[in-house]
């Protein structure tokens, strides 16, 4: 439970640092999205040889299918990550963001009709929280009668729909690879297949930019390894649950050293959200 919880912190620090570089103006998405990959890549050659495990039935044409399901949802998922993230504020961001533990419990209860309880928990108690919670985020958005969802947020509710695929379908198959390998194998291909589509210039940049990008991936690699350690250990559902301390970092790292504060209703919708993740951990 504390490793999550430290897990949750590594996600609103890099929220809010990635928000920092981006904002620069040589900054592209699709430059940004190509360097971070790299630097992920960069941050695990150290470790990879110490944890390598790949099994055999990683390499079946059913599971090789699933991996390049989940290198599409990912590449799909970051780049509409990073767009709404370069364009927006981080608090008309969050409630979005904090969709994606929900669509994540969702898709897993799928799931776990489709694949079985082995891989997935099946707990129809969250389906009610969920809806509960979905419902605030509406509500956080409505002023005078209209909903204001603008582009950027549409764009952010699908980047975490996308991210909460990748993560689900990754169970799939996470028991073939350690977590280390699968996070390796998966940034390789993100970084090529983004690389091969954007050619963005990866030079140019203030050296400092560069070690800050590497702290971010760094921290993601640890995050990461938080997440499929868990799914392994304790289960998708209970994994999630505990990471979506996170967005509440998030608004406070934000309101402090960014100087975003975030509306009053948007606060309120933060509070039903986790009230209702507390409530399934602790009925």
């Amino acid at each position: 439970m504390y490793i999550t919880i430290l897990g949750s912190l590594g996600l609103a620090i890099n929220t809010i640092l990635e928000k920092l570089i981006l904002k620069k103006r040589e900054m592209s998405v699709k430059r940004y999205q190509v360097l971070g990959f790299l630097a992920i890549i960069v941050a695990m050659l150290p470790i990879i040889y110490f944890f390598w495990k790949l099994s055999s039935e990683a390499f079946a044409l059913k599971n090789i299918f699933i991996f390049i399901l989940v290198i599409i949802f990912a590449v799909i998922a970051n780049f509409l990550y990073y767009y709404s993230l370069k364009k927006e504020k981080i608090s008309k961001l969050e409630p979005a963001r904090i969709l994606e533990p929900l669509f994540t419990i969702l898709l897993a209860i799928i799931f776990s009709f489709i694949f079985g309880e082995v891989l997935y928990e099946k707990n129809l108690k969250i389906i009610i929280p969920a809806i509960i919670a979905t419902g605030a985020l509406i509500f956080s958005q409505i002023k005078k009668h209209h909903l204001r969802f603008n582009k950027y947020l549409i764009i952010a509710i699908f980047a975490s729909l996308f991210f909460a695929l990748e993560l689900v379908t990754s169970r799939l198959i996470l028991d073939f690879y350690s977590p280390v390998t699968f996070y390796f194998l998966r940034c390789v291909s993100i970084f090529l297949i983004s690389f091969a589509i954007f050619k963005p210039k990866l030079s140019g940049l203030e050296k400092k930019t560069y070690g800050k990008i590497l702290l971010i991936s760094a921290i993601w690699v640890v995050y990461r390894m938080v997440i499929y350690y868990g799914y392994l250990s304790y289960g998708v559902i209970f994994t999630t649950l505990m990471i979506t301390f996170g967005p509440i970092l998030v608004y406070v790292f934000a309101w402090i050293f960014l100087k975003d504060k975030p509306e009053i209703k948007e606060i309120i919708a933060s509070l039903i959200i986790i009230a209702c993740i507390l409530y399934v951990i602790l009925t």
